[in-house]
């Protein structure tokens, strides 16, 4: 008897994801390893960077936009003394003005040649970066404009600005600066940190405006997403990883991919709230319920008894208007 072709799971997959491939890229693989054009990501990651990319396969695929809003946490490098087009090491270098004096330094703590820029400025400059801030975004990015996406109107030669927006980088801290010699001989300043963010901020942004406000320019030349919410690394598979997982399956269990359950998945990125039996039934065929002093201004995951997920809520003149429903 012919064994039924398997759907694919269901749930969330956290994908490491590897440099020079696009988030749409990751989503196009992960539909044939997971045999379902369900599949969806929350939160793009430019080609450059690698790391955390949550992915969502069928059902899983409607809680991706409200997981898009977590805080995101990333290890960088920051290259001070040159400018590129992209903000990042993709783009074209537009201006080199040099900071360090020789290469060969693993940390600097005083002042790098005669350039003013040293360990105490580079820590100043970060400073005013950190907290509540007004960032521009790249314009090499997917931001719209009047529907058109900013990097499509770079292409063409399209003289615009973009608007600041706000930000919240609530930590922003310096490991490790070192002296450096670029491709082209200039001598510069690559500066290793770690940024926790709010979804939005663009890391490349950030090198951009450290360059700018110490005067010389910068760039990032490496990014990696440690963390998107409470997903890390330490859950992150390979595309290689998550292949061989599926090669190794058959037709009837369920690929053996390393799938987080919806309810799980749920469970880690949302405030929880338990209701009973009467409540779930009512929800489920969309009443709305009261819930007073829920106390939590963005999306809340619902479960019954028996820890059943069943909805995605939010609080709207005390009562629970879904989001999306599960059961």
């Amino acid at each position: 008897m012919a064994k039924t072709r398997s759907t694919g799971p269901d749930g969330l997959i956290i994908v490491d994801k590897p440099s020079g491939f696009t988030s749409h890229d990751v989503v196009a693989k992960m539909r044939g390893i997971a045999r379902t054009r369900r599949v969806g990501h929350a939160g793009t990651l430019d080609p450059m960077a690698t790391g955390v990319l949550v992915i969502g396969v069928e059902k899983a695929t409607r809680l991706l936009g409200h997981l898009a809003l977590t805080e995101k946490e990333y290890v960088a490098t920051i290259r001070l003394g040159q400018m590129t087009v992209t903000d990042d090491a993709e783009g074209e270098i537009t201006a080199s003005a040099g900071v360090a004096g020789s290469a060969g330094v693993t940390d600097v703590t005083g002042v790098a040649g005669g350039s003013g820029v040293g360990r105490d400025t580079i820590e100043a400059g970060v400073a005013e970066l950190t907290g509540n801030i007004q960032q521009v975004p790249s314009k090499v990015s997917a931001i719209k404009i009047d529907g058109k996406r900013s990097y499509a109107r770079v292409r063409q030669g399209e003289e615009f600005e973009l608007a600041a927006r706000p930000v919240t980088v609530s930590s922003f801290v310096v490991h490790e600066v070192r002296e450096a010699v670029a491709d082209d001989g200039t001598a510069v300043l690559d500066v290793d940190a770690t940024v926790v963010c709010s979804s939005g901020t663009y890391i490349r942004a950030l090198a951009r405006d450290l360059g700018a406000g110490l005067g010389v320019g910068g760039h990032l030349t490496a990014l990696r997403r440690t963390r998107v919410g409470p997903y890390g690394l330490e859950a992150a598979h390979t595309l290689e990883q998550l292949q061989e997982a599926a090669d190794s399956s058959d037709s009837s269990d369920e690929r053996r991919l390393p799938v987080m359950p919806i309810a799980e998945a749920a469970a880690a990125a949302f405030p929880r709230w338990d209701v009973d039996e009467k409540q779930a039934r009512l929800l489920s065929n969309g009443v709305r319920l009261d819930a007073p002093g829920l106390g939590v201004g963005g999306p809340i995951a619902v479960f019954g008894p028996e820890g059943r997920f069943l909805a995605l809520v939010e609080e709207s003149k005390g009562k629970a208007k879904s989001l999306a429903v599960f059961a």
